[in-house]
């Protein structure tokens, strides 16, 4: 239920078909008959949540297992999923979020492995024209930059302001800025007074000293004093029928995972700069790293999701969804740790 460049899917754009059976994943060509042919569908590949999902094409992994994947870049989740609801993808790399708002709408669709334990989003003021800036009720009339309406940072914002009376359709102005360049360049010349955005332009604004980051949700501490508890983020869906008739290959897909979430859990920075793709850095590999480190804390070790996680991603979702739907939704049945577990003890992850 939030926008490609968070971690949060946005459930305002989940108006999708219906549930097609995916079927089982198609063989390899004849050179590659011992492997499985897989595709996974993902949005913005590049953003710091799905970092695990490149570690693991990247470094072999999923060859390791068996698998010969393919990834498949969409604009948002609501793309993703809708590949993944029509058959013409097995796996999705999407906010666990996107699972609830699904099941929400009749589809069973379920996270097998967790990659983020933090959305990895920050928000920040102005120090030049939000300077004295003490709580949420500083930003009444003031503009807000987002990367879309109805993302994840947008929703973010909308929360944390709910939460001290603030009206965000009238009380504030949010200005939507897709890219982060744009987004930079507007908070730097002061046609917005905040920013609510995904690393790293969050962390080069930050080196620069023109933002006070005043909710940072870049570590499981910073989410759990958002969201009020642990928010999972990023993490590979599949549907409930697909789990359920080729349990191998999630294995295979979740064991490739681990692997690549315990690698990132000692990685360095050189360690980054061979693996990771160049156009990854956007120019600037410094910052990069730098919003690496940031965020190192962010990834779920293990590929557990944790045992709170679903309800309180639910909660948070239904303060801004008045529809009644994600009251009805089975929590038990939009995760299942099974396939982690196997994992986090086979790689000791």
């Amino acid at each position: 239920m939030w926008s490609r460049r968070a971690c949060l899917a946005a459930g305002s754009a989940l108006a999708l078909s219906a549930l097609a059976d995916s079927g089982p994943a198609q063989p390899a060509g004849a050179g590659e008959r011992s492997r499985t042919r897989l595709l996974i569908a993902v949005e913005d590949r590049k953003a710091f949540c799905y970092l695990p999902l490149t570690i693991a094409e990247r470094l072999g992994y999923f060859t390791v297992q068996g698998l010969d994947v393919q990834v498949r870049e969409k604009a948002d989740p609501s793309q993703a999923a809708q590949l993944l609801l029509s058959g013409g993808a097995q796996v999705m790399s999407v906010p666990f979020s996107a699972a609830i708002a699904l099941q929400a709408r009749g589809h069973r669709v379920q996270s097998i492995v967790l990659q983020g334990r933090a959305p990895q989003l920050v928000l920040g003021v102005s120090t030049r024209t939000l300077g004295y800036f003490r709580d949420w009720r500083d930003l009444r009339g003031k503009r807000i930059a987002i990367p879309a309406a109805g993302s994840g940072p947008h929703r973010m914002a909308r929360l944390l302001m709910a939460r001290s009376g603030i009206h965000s359709a009238t009380d504030v102005h949010f200005v939507t800025l897709p890219e982060a360049v744009q987004a930079a360049d507007a908070f730097r010349s002061g046609a917005v007074d905040a920013l609510c955005y995904p690393d790293p332009v969050m962390t080069q604004l930050e080196q620069e000293g023109l933002m006070r980051v005043v909710a940072d949700t870049r570590t499981p501490r910073g989410s759990e004093e958002v969201f009020g508890g642990p928010m999972p983020a990023g993490c590979l869906c599949v549907p409930e029928d697909f789990a359920r008739m080729q349990p191998g290959i999630c294995q295979s897909v979740v064991d490739a995972l681990v692997m690549a979430l315990k690698w990132l859990q000692t990685a360095g920075p050189s360690d980054i700069i061979k693996v990771v793709p160049e156009p990854y850095f956007r120019g600037d590999r410094a910052l990069y790293l730098a919003a690496f480190a940031r965020a190192r804390e962010a990834w779920a070790p293990d590929g557990m999701m944790p045992e709170r996680g679903p309800l309180v991603a639910a909660r948070v979702l239904s303060q801004l969804d008045d529809s009644g739907q994600l009251q009805r939704v089975p929590l038990e049945r939009t995760y299942t740790n099974e396939f982690a577990r196997r994992a986090k003890s086979r790689f000791r992850a």
